[in-house]
C-alpha cells in the first residue's frame, strides 16, 4: 500500500476548480475539472486496475487543467475528502514518456481526494465513481522538474474503491477510566485525559460501532487516527491535522502491537479508543523506544483486498 509518494512532481501545477462539463455527465453542482480538446485526445488501452497503454499526439498542450472519462464506473461516486483506491500512470505531454507509476501489482495508493498533494487529480477524481478510468491533463508550470519543464502532465487515474472520510458506526456508551472523546463536525476527535497516572495495563472501548467487515489480523486497513501521551496531554501525531487516511498493515513494521491488537476484530465503520502502556507501543519486529503511554482514536474506514 502507498500514498502516491512518487506523484509530487507535479504538486505545483495549476489546481484551479472549475464547473464540471455537461457531457461528463455529473451533477451540476460538482466542482471538477472540465473536459477539453487536449483531454479528449488521450487513449488508454487495456483493463480497469491493469497498466494502460497510453498514447496521445505529442506534444500534448493544455492552457488549464482538463479531464476526460475514458471509462465510467458503475460504483460509488466520489466526494471531496473521500479516500480512495488508485491505480496512476503520470506521463510527460510533450514527449509522451512516463514520469512515474504505481505498481499495478494487485494492490493500489491510496489518495485522499481535495487533500493530497496532488491537486489536479482531485480536480479530475471529484464526483467520479468507482470502476472509472479518468485522464487529467495539466498545463505547464513555471516551477516544474527539469523532465516536465516546458510539457503538460497527463495522468491517467484508475479508481478502485472508495473509503468513507470518518467513522459513521452507532455510538457506543462511554467507559469509565478511560480518556474522553468528542468529535468535532468534520470527524476530528478531541480527547481528554483522566487526571490519574496512565494504567499500567492495555485498555480498548468502541466508540463508534461499525456494520462493516471485520478486521482480520493480516488485513490492510484504511484509517484516520490521533494519539495522545497521557503524561503530557499532548497529541503526539494525527492524521487530522491534513485530514488525509492512511494505510495500516497489522502486523507490519509500522504499526505498534497494541495498535494493531485494538483494531482486529472490529468492524469498518467503527471508532475505536485504545491505551497502549509502553510494554505494547513497539511492532512486531521493533522494540518501542519511548516510555509513554499513548492513547488512541482510531476511525476504520475500510479494508484493503489483498
Amino acid at each position: 500500500m502507498r500514498r502516491l509518494p512518487a506523484l509530487v512532481v507535479a504538486a505545483g501545477f495549476l489546481a484551479t476548480l472549475t464547473a464540471c462539463a455537461p457531457d461528463l455527465g455529473f451533477p451540476e453542482d460538482c466542482e471538477t475539472a472540465p473536459a477539453g480538446a487536449a483531454a479528449s485526445t488521450v487513449e488508454a488501452t487495456g483493463e480497469v486496475g491493469e497498466m494502460p497503454t497510453v498514447t496521445f499526439p505529442s506534444p500534448l498542450i493544455a492552457g488549464s487543467i482538463e479531464s476526460a472519462e475514458l471509462v465510467r464506473g458503475d460504483g460509488v461516486q466520489i466526494d471531496d475528502g473521500d479516500p480512495v483506491l488508485v491505480q496512476a500512470t503520470i506521463l510527460n505531454g510533450g514527449d509522451g514518456s512516463v514520469l512515474e507509476q504505481t505498481p499495478y501489482d494487485g494492490g493500489g495508493s491510496l489518495f485522499t481526494v481535495g487533500l493530497d498533494a496532488v491537486p489536479e487529480l482531485s480536480a479530475a477524481l471529484e464526483c467520479a465513481s468507482v470502476g472509472s478510468r479518468i485522464v487529467a491533463v495539466a498545463p505547464p508550470a513555471d516551477d516544474a522538474a527539469d523532465q516536465t519543464a516546458g510539457a503538460s502532465v497527463v495522468y491517467v487515474v484508475d479508481v478502485l474503491d472508495r473509503f468513507a472520510s470518518r467513522a459513521d458506526g452507532v455510538d457506543q456508551l462511554p467507559q469509565n477510566g478511560m480518556p474522553s472523546v468528542v468529535t468535532a463536525p468534520d470527524g476530528t476527535p478531541g480527547i481528554t485525559v483522566p487526571s490519574e497516572s496512565a494504567p499500567a495495563d492495555f485498555r480498548e472501548a468502541v466508540l463508534k460501532l461499525g456494520d462493516g467487515e471485520e478486521v482480520a489480523a493480516d488485513s490492510t486497513v484504511v484509517a484516520k487516527y490521533t494519539a495522545v501521551d497521557w503524561d503530557e496531554r499532548t497529541v503526539t501525531t494525527s492524521t487530522w491535522t491534513t485530514g488525509t487516511a492512511e494505510a495500516l498493515q497489522l502486523g507490519g513494521t509500522e504499526i505498534s502491537v497494541g495498535l494493531a491488537e485494538a483494531i482486529e476484530g472490529k468492524k469498518v465503520g467503527s471508532q475505536i479508543l485504545a491505551v497502549i502502556p509502553p510494554s505494547l507501543a513497539g511492532s512486531a519486529s521493533t522494540p518501542a523506544e519511548s516510555t509513554a503511554t499513548l492513547v488512541y482514536v482510531v476511525d476504520i474506514l475500510g479494508i484493503v483486498a489483498p
